[in-house]
């Protein structure tokens, strides 16, 4: 992801418009440690932090899940194993793709299934590979480096694969499907020449799966994309892709997490537009699907401080944070 102030390249211009729906006006963020849920609806189960947490760490063991790395296939493994104890029906989808540069990748996306045989579906989603360049590490030495992206990649995989730990405990009524995306992250980097028409570079494994879906003719009742949900103190505001493409959706999250008492993490307030998987969910899937994503517009890049650097690593990811995000995912589907 890149902001679109400095890096217009990866946004799309015309959803400037969709800015207009919000104000902007919401408030920043309090200290996550403070939020206090209130259960005034039918009770969900719940994330619980530690694991998340160690579902995260145990991603980054691996070493940098970049393409065509022992540590990207050892960590595919690890993800259809895991998604496989938990009862789901697991299928991992080998793609072919080209790097920005023309270098042949292979990509795996892992694909898991609860409630196989019910028809009203929710896609739960977020991308697993990290960043082989450390292009915003504020050392130049280190910006053809490959990071440790705790935050950005096995973040929201995390908070998936606790909810996938807890749906094993207790199924939904809805079908789950969780899929996490492979070469999300190889997009061209900041030195690299002749930047225009970039933005293909960037989340290849979604746009293999929507064009190639597990099951041909799949179709949800709505996706929800999970990316960068692991910072302390995160702010979370209506991304404008996401508004542009599944409004309804993306009111129908915030409001739930506002009634869990999350409103000063999940803003009512306009983002940028991104170009991030869920823009190839929508395109070509017409699922409607939206992006939690840490945006801050405090910040030069507008994620979080070690966004694309080395210290994306395990010291900068919290635990209460990938709970909420947790908590407000599994409301939603035991509320459908």
């Amino acid at each position: 992801m890149q902001t679109i102030f400095r890096h217009l390249s990866r946004w799309i211009p015309v959803f400037a418009a969709c800015l207009l729906l919000f104000s902007c006006q919401g408030k920043g963020p309090g200290p996550v440690q403070n939020a206090t849920p209130r259960n005034e609806e039918k009770a969900a189960p719940v994330c619980h932090a530690d694991s998340a947490y160690r579902f995260a760490a145990e991603q980054v063991a691996f070493g940098p899940r970049i393409p065509n790395s022992e540590a990207q296939r050892q960590c595919a493994r690890y993800l259809h194993d895991k998604l496989a104890s938990y009862g789901a029906d697991v299928q991992t989808q080998t793609f072919q793709s080209r790097r920005w540069d023309g270098e042949p990748l292979t990509g795996y996306n892992i694909i898991a299934s609860f409630n196989p045989a019910q028809t009203r579906r929710i896609l739960l989603c977020a991308h697993w590979d990290s960043r082989p360049y450390a292009d915003h590490d504020p050392d130049a030495a280190q910006h053809r480096q490959p990071i440790d992206g705790a935050n950005d990649g096995a973040s929201g995989t995390a908070v998936l694969l606790e909810v996938a730990r807890v749906m094993q405990q207790q199924l939904p009524e809805v079908g789950v499907d969780i899929l996490l995306f492979d070469l999300e992250d190889s997009g061209k980097p900041e030195w690299a020449e002749n930047r225009a028409g970039d933005e293909y570079t960037w989340a290849l494994g979604s746009q293999y799966w929507a064009a190639n879906p597990h099951i041909p003719g799949y179709n949800a009742l709505y996706g929800i994309l999970l990316d960068m949900v692991g910072a302390e103190n995160p702010c979370f505001a209506m991304e404008a892709t996401s508004m542009y493409y599944a409004p309804d959706i993306m009111k129908k999250v915030w409001d739930k997490a506002a009634s869990m008492g999350y409103g000063n993490i999940f803003q009512s307030r306009a983002a940028g537009a991104l170009i991030d998987d869920h823009l190839f969910i929508n395109e070509l899937t017409g699922i409607p699907t939206i992006d939690i994503i840490h945006y801050d517009d405090r910040s030069g890049s507008g994620f979080f401080p070690q966004w694309h650097t080395q210290a994306d690593d395990m010291e900068h990811v919290s635990a209460t944070t990938l709970k909420i995000v947790g908590d407000v995912v599994l409301a939603m589907v035991y509320g459908e």
